[in-house]
């Protein structure tokens, strides 16, 4: 049996009216609007509204081509009115999957795909970006969806099952924990090959018609990796001080602006602290906001942890990363910024954007609890919605008596 290799390409729906869906009515004064429905544009590409799917590994690939599971999967929310839809951590090097069975943008063919996506959600008005991600030592793992009897810690996958254990890379040979594979250290040959990438990887995602790339630089995953002092031991220009540890990062969101055209959004997701004594921290992500912010960068995603273990106090309260994203704001940085983690509200939701705390709010899990969250906060936030034209027959539901 041939594996599936891709989606042929099939028309959106252009043949009816487009319709920017689970958006404010016609009718709807915009001055009354909560900033959660407000438009908001970066650089030349305007968001309907300011509530964006965060990235999620779904680990649902076949040699790294995104398939119709991932159509279905995405193309719900953007009938269902989110602003933004965030493709999950594609690689831009067949050795950069976390797992065996995730996504990559390597070659031409797995554009394809990715295009069939963009062009659906864009019939219901959202816009689309891709996650492009290199996972450095946390790569090449057996996907969580294998049974748990060859999964087992998780393990590193072997090369009979789809795995490379001999070229998994990281900026210097630590495990990421004990179970975990051996890396080897990135040589300067290897760091250019992964710089280079990126930057193909930024053309593809042009070609495939998306609207903002995302660069992945959080989690523990190589450009993470690089950032921590925690995993990065190099003692040449890509280790030791804040400057030479940002290095990797910086080549790599300047090879992308040469492919990536200037009227589309740069993304930079940062694990904005470690969680851990002697590593990142949010005053780092402060200073760094401001360099990347320099040579073209428009948001920052804020997350945190995923390098080692955590060690600190974690609060894990709704929106734990948003104090993070609010020192971003108190800088004297312009970037802007997301937020993301726990946020679960309509109402916690608008209050960080009313604060001033985040430009933006991401959702990952709330989405996959319920793909309806945007029009249920549109009712929680007294916002009168226009719904898909092929929904609109339904009207309300009846009351009972």
């Amino acid at each position: 049996m041939t594996a599936f290799t891709g989606l042929p390409a099939f028309p959106a729906p252009h043949q009816i009216p487009a319709v920017s869906t689970y958006t404010p009515a016609a009718d709807q004064d915009p001055a009354a609007l909560p900033l959660l429905f407000t438009p908001l544009t970066i650089r030349g590409v305007t968001f309907k509204n300011r509530v964006g799917v965060s990235p999620m590994c779904m680990y649902s690939c076949v040699d790294g081509v995104i398939n119709v599971w991932h159509v279905a999967h995405l193309s719900q929310y953007a009938i269902h009115g989110a602003g933004l839809v965030i493709i999950e951590a594609t690689a831009v090097q067949p050795n950069g999957r976390i797992s065996t069975h995730c996504p990559g943008l390597w070659n031409d063919d797995q554009i394809i795909a990715i295009k069939a996506i963009a062009d659906f959600c864009h019939s219901q008005g959202a816009k689309v970006a891709i996650q492009l991600a290199h996972a450095g030592r946390a790569a090449g793992y057996y996907s969580p969806h294998v049974p748990d009897s060859q999964r087992l810690a998780p393990r590193i996958a072997p090369i009979e099952d789809g795995g490379w254990p001999d070229n998994i890379i990281a900026p210097s040979a630590i495990k990421a924990w004990e179970t975990a594979a051996d890396p080897r250290e990135a040589s300067l040959d290897d760091i250019a090959a992964v710089v280079a990438a990126f930057g193909s990887a930024a053309r593809r995602s042009h070609d495939a018609d998306l609207d903002v790339v995302e660069i992945h630089g959080a989690h523990g995953y190589l450009i993470n990796e690089f950032l921590s002092p925690l995993s990065n031991k190099r003692t040449d220009h890509y280790g030791g001080s804040f400057e030479n540890r940002i290095r990797i990062l910086l080549e790599i969101c300047q090879e992308v602006r040469k492919f990536w055209p200037e009227d589309k959004p740069l993304f930079v997701r940062l694990s904005c602290t470690d969680w851990a004594e002697g590593g990142w921290t949010s005053e780092d992500t402060v200073r760094l906001a401001k360099v990347l912010e320099a040579i073209g960068v428009d948001l920052i995603d804020c997350s945190s942890g995923g390098v080692v273990p955590i060690t600190t106090d974690h609060p894990h309260l709704p929106g734990w990363n948003v104090p993070f994203s609010d020192d971003i704001k108190k800088s004297d940085s312009t970037v802007l910024t997301a937020a993301v983690g726990g946020i679960t509200e309509p109402q916690h939701a608008e209050s960080i954007l009313q604060d001033g705390k985040a430009d933006m709010i991401l959702l990952g899990r709330a989405f996959l609890r319920d793909q309806m969250w945007v029009a249920k906060a549109a009712a929680a936030l007294g916002v009168a919605v226009q719904v898909p034209v092929q929904y609109r027959r339904a009207g309300k539901a009846p009351s009972r008596t």
